[in-house]
């Protein structure tokens, strides 16, 4: 099925790119993405998801909305405080673009219920700050044969990459794992919470932007994804680099 002439208006700017065209929206429009934890990294993810056209979204977050978030999570407003973050970011999705689909589910994601929120997913995108679910999220994904999207932040530098060890270099090798980047998680004294050291507003912005990049080559079929490698971003210096993973 052809794009219908709303969604060719809507999308004009992608479908006039070279690697995208017609067949690359549709592409889009086709695909289911979950995105676990609608926070920093997640609310960028969210809007630029729906804005690209993406026809299922599930969101998956157990938190509520705080004036703590408003800073750096743009997607809210101080109307959206105390209510739940999955529920107000698919009310600002559907909002963006209704011409997609998006769910909300207000929950934690653990080893008991991954598998059954996750299964369906064309593409998964995880923006926690737990690493323990970060670990289930990319067990799940692995076993299911679903790439994963995984952001990581800092206060002033953040980190992307894109996992998929059920696939096979040129040379027969799989690509790496979850483990091969984190063999054994970070103590909280290695990585403490925002809440704690505090984290530059526009930080989840950039990585969260370039999380939503790395699931939009993915779904459409361009580009180079960041199989084995971590792109290192600091607001510091304005700088990035890949350190590569095996």
């Amino acid at each position: 099925m052809g794009l219908t002439p709303s969604q060719s208006a809507r999308y004009a700017r992608h479908i006039v790119l070279k690697d995208m065209g017609g067949a690359g929206q549709q592409k889009l429009g086709a695909a289911h993405v979950a995105i676990v934890g609608a926070g920093g990294l997640g609310a960028p993810v969210i809007a630029y998801l729906a804005g690209a056209g993406v026809g299922t979204l599930t969101i998956i977050d157990p938190d509520t909305v705080s004036l703590s978030n408003l800073s750096r999570q743009v997607i809210y407003t101080d109307a959206d405080i105390g209510h739940a973050k999955a529920v107000a970011a698919a009310r600002f999705a559907s909002t963006l673009n209704p011409e997609i689909t998006v769910d909300s589910v207000v929950t934690r994601l653990d080893a008991e219920n991954a598998e059954a929120f996750l299964s369906n997913a064309d593409l998964v995108i995880e923006g926690t700050d737990s690493f323990a679910a970060k670990r289930v999220i990319a067990s799940v994904c692995a076993a299911r044969r679903i790439p994963l999207v995984t952001g990581a932040l800092g206060p002033f530098d953040g980190s992307v990459t894109t996992l998929a060890p059920f696939l096979s270099r040129d040379d027969g090798t799989a690509w790496p794992a979850f483990e091969a980047l984190y063999p054994v998680d970070p103590t909280p004294e290695d990585s403490p919470p925002c809440e704690l050291v505090g984290v530059l507003s526009v930080l989840p912005g950039v990585i969260g932007t370039m999380m939503a990049t790395e699931a939009i080559k993915w779904l459409a079929g361009f580009g180079e994804p960041l199989l084995g490698k971590l792109l290192i971003y600091s607001a510091r210096t304005g700088e990035s680099r890949i350190m590569r993973y095996r």
